[in-house]
């Protein structure tokens, strides 16, 4: 008796039937082929790891940025605006100044002096904005100034010569000396500083390197000059600003922020960062005519 698998019928070649349950299943596999998806795909290896994006080393001077009131919040006309932003590499060094209003004013009326100073400065100088990049009032409140982005390393027209590459941070008052800068003020000044600073890896104690676009003031044109990260205007030109008070208090502001950038864990350079190089020259070179000169109060490139 012959065995099944005796069985001398022959063998047929295994092919797919083009019908009934062999055509759903070619159907399934060419959507999966088209769809790039391996229905016998081998599981990942339960030890393999993806690897990690790289960490953004200024993440912890982002994270301390202050409260700003914005331009459009304030009030910023827009019709009186005649003058594109204009930006340095980074912002190496910080500058303090004060507006000359007096000091005891209610601080609701501040969004009202910073319109004025905006259409002083950019209809009255003919500096087509706001000079300073930022104001802070008796209360501790940081007003947006000239556009072009709080974060970024907005040119402004606040220091004969030493725009390119700093901040203009304007006190709004009047402080020579005798007269007390408010605590509500000096914090937000601190934390500012330690921002702003801390988005280039400065620190607020240490010394910085710019370039000096105008030689009429302490420093030679088109020179590599060595500043502290945080000074007032009278340190960069022949000025009383930003009074007698705020330059008695500069030396705390710096440890002050410091201190901020400090806790917040912000990597910062040892020697404050450079724009000496020939590639920052080249940059001073090429950027667009000064604003108008002003003796005391600010002044364009």
């Amino acid at each position: 008796m012959r065995g099944v698998c005796g069985s001398h019928t022959p063998r047929r070649p295994l092919r797919w039937a083009v019908t009934g349950a062999g055509a759903v299943v070619a159907a399934v596999l060419t959507v999966l082929a088209l769809t790039g998806t391996l229905p016998f795909a081998a599981a990942p290896d339960a030890g393999e790891r993806k690897p990690k994006a790289a960490a953004d080393p200024y993440a912890p001077a982002k994270a301390l940025r202050p409260a700003i009131v914005g331009r459009r919040q304030w009030g910023a006309d827009p019709r009186l605006l005649d003058q594109k932003p204009r930006y340095a590499d980074s912002v190496h060094a910080v500058v303090i100044h004060h507006t000359g209003h007096f000091n005891d004013y209610d601080c609701a009326e501040s969004p009202g002096f910073v319109r004025d100073m905006y259409e002083a400065h950019a209809v009255g100088k003919g500096w087509g904005d706001l000079g300073y990049n930022f104001l802070v009032d008796r209360c501790g409140t940081v007003y947006e100034g000239r556009l072009g982005g709080a974060g970024r390393a907005v040119v402004g027209a606040h220091t004969l010569g030493l725009n390119r590459g700093t901040t203009g941070i304007a006190v709004i008052g009047t402080y020579p000396e005798g007269v007390p800068v408010p605590k509500p003020l000096q914090k937000s000044l601190a934390v500012l500083i330690a921002w702003k600073l801390g988005l280039t890896g400065i620190a607020p104690t240490a010394r910085t390197r710019v370039v000096s676009t105008n030689r009429n003031t302490r420093f030679a044109e088109e020179g590599s000059v060595s500043v502290p990260a945080v000074l007032g205007h009278i340190d960069a030109y022949e000025t009383s600003c930003p009074g007698e008070s705020l330059v008695q208090l500069l030396p705390a502001l710096r440890k002050s922020a410091a201190q901020v950038q400090s806790k917040a864990k912000v990597l910062v350079k040892k020697d404050g960062g450079r724009t000496g190089s020939k590639k920052a020259k080249g940059q001073a070179r090429r950027a667009p005519g000064g604003h108008a000169r002003l003796g005391g109060a600010g002044g364009g490139a």
